[in-house]
Formats: C-alpha cells, sequence, structure tokens
C-alpha cells in the first residue's frame, strides 16, 4: 500500500516554486477546475518514503527523480552516472530541491513526469471532455 493519499477528485503536484517549469506547472494545475493539493518541495520536505512511493508509482529507481546534470547535483557529486544508494538520493532530492528532474503530476492513482506544462492541459482536456459528453449524453436522452 502506498504512503500517498489518493483521491480522484483531486490531483497533487509535486514541483519547486524557485524553478520556472515549476511555477508554470503550478499556473497549469491551479487554472483547473479540479481540487489541488501542491506541494512544494522547496518549503516542504517529502519523506523519503513518499519519494520511494512516487518512484515506485513513476517505474523508475529513485535516481530517475533527480535531473542529475542540473548543476546543484553535478558540482557536488562531480561525476556523470553517480554511483548512490536510494537513501542517499533520497538525500539528493530532500536537501537539494532544484534537482528534481520535473514537477510530478499525481492524478487518482497515476502518476505523471510533467516536463513541458502544457502536458497539463492534455490530462484537463481529455476529464473535461468527458465531462462535456456526458452532459451531451443527458441532453440527448430528453
Amino acid at each position: 500500500m502506498g504512503t500517498i493519499a489518493t483521491d480522484n477528485g483531486k490531483v497533487i503536484l509535486y514541483y519547486n516554486s524557485e524553478d520556472s517549469l515549476g511555477k508554470q506547472a503550478y499556473g497549469f494545475v491551479n487554472a483547473s477546475n479540479r481540487g489541488i493539493l501542491a506541494i512544494d518541495i522547496s518549503k516542504t520536505k517529502v519523506t523519503g518514503t513518499q519519494w520511494a512511493d512516487i518512484a515506485t508509482h513513476l517505474n523508475i529507481p529513485i535516481s530517475g527523480l533527480v535531473n542529475q546534470e542540473h548543476p546543484d547535483f553535478s558540482n557536488k557529486y562531480n561525476t556523470e552516472n553517480a554511483s548512490l544508494s536510494a537513501d542517499d538520493w533520497i538525500k539528493v532530492l530532500q536537501n537539494e530541491p532544484n534537482t528534481l528532474r520535473c514537477p510530478i503530476l499525481v492524478d487518482g492513482k497515476k502518476f505523471h513526469f510533467i516536463e513541458t506544462p502544457s502536458e497539463i492541459s492534455k490530462f484537463f482536456d481529455k476529464e473535461e471532455k468527458s465531462e462535456d459528453d456526458r452532459k451531451e449524453d443527458e441532453h440527448s436522452n430528453f
């Protein structure tokens, strides 16, 4: 069982408000008509268990959450494909939030990397279209 409580009526966004992609992703999610829980990792510490849960749902190792080309990472570790333990990768994310690869959107039980802010709208557009289709079906039954 995961440690991240999911809710089909609400999305969770893990992002860094000090990063332009994170700010834009937050703007897209905030503009939606869905309930949101925005977790700014530059201000809120995500637990190691939660990072591990996120990586599991994304089907990647924890190291896949880290942008190893980010200067905050490369200056400190000064190596390509750093060989760190899972606990070490978690500490990198907790101590260097700027190294998060990109924002992560949790929509119900689905976890998504958000590499461009416009990706968010495609998730919400699908939902809005299906709601519009349901409304059309209800009206056509009269």
